[in-house]
């Protein structure tokens, strides 16, 4: 089981269709450092592409420190993010660069009901994109449920599902929102792998994307 899955998760995003589909591949790396019972280091890196690989859209880093306020439920989180966008010029085939740096403070909630893991995550961005400054709020709502185990111990398969939307404090106040399925193997209590499916609603239209996530924790 554990050889089919983990086949699955890396066989799929390689094998996409190509840009004329409309169906971009995120790569997602998404690690947690515990330096205490209260703090933890946040590292993340997202390499996201127009097509199945080899297009780039978005390369994203981000890190931060957090602080528990209550052990494993509730977190605050202060982080800093680089982001380099590569976009289409219109009707060409030529891409132009746009840096952004990212101040952001997070607060992280999360609850069981049964079966159901759920988690509740806050954030508001300060955003400079190249020479403008925005401001954006998040608001990101997440669902985990276990299928071969009661409760997610190791070896769990389980299914995930979020919804994230993005504010804006002027202009278009609706930035985006994000709607995602997948499914996910836990590994250990370190370790754990997700291959999900994600349509993103956009002001001008919206995209789909394929997700392969690989989460850490030590």
């Amino acid at each position: 089981m554990k050889k089919l899955l983990f086949l699955f998760l890396f066989s799929i995003p390689f094998s996409s269709t190509a840009q004329e589909s409309d169906l971009g591949n995120w790569l997602i790396y998404i690690g947690s450092k515990k330096v205490d019972k209260k703090w933890n280091i946040h590292h993340e890196v997202q390499y996201r592409n127009y097509n199945a690989i080899g297009d780039l859209e978005q390369l994203l880093l981000r890190t931060g420190i957090g602080y528990n306020l209550t052990e494993n439920n509730n977190n605050l989180l202060l982080g800093y993010g680089y982001i380099l966008s590569q976009n289409y010029i219109d009707n060409t085939d030529d891409k132009i660069d746009i840096n952004e740096h990212r101040i952001f403070q997070q607060f992280i909630t999360k609850q069981k009901i049964g079966r159901v893991s759920v988690q509740h995550r806050y954030r508001f961005e300060q955003r400079w994109v190249e020479d403008n400054f925005k401001l954006r709020f998040r608001y990101f709502l997440a669902l985990g449920i276990p299928l071969n185990n009661p409760t997610m111990t190791d070896g769990t398969v389980y299914l995930s599902s979020y919804n994230e939307i993005f504010l804006n404090t002027e202009g278009n106040v609706f930035d985006r929102n994000r709607l995602y399925g997948g499914v996910g193997y836990k590994v250990n209590s370190s370790l754990r792998f997700e291959l999900g499916y994600m349509n993103q609603f956009l002001n001008n239209g919206n995209r789909d994307q394929i997700n392969l996530l690989t989460f850490a924790n030590f």
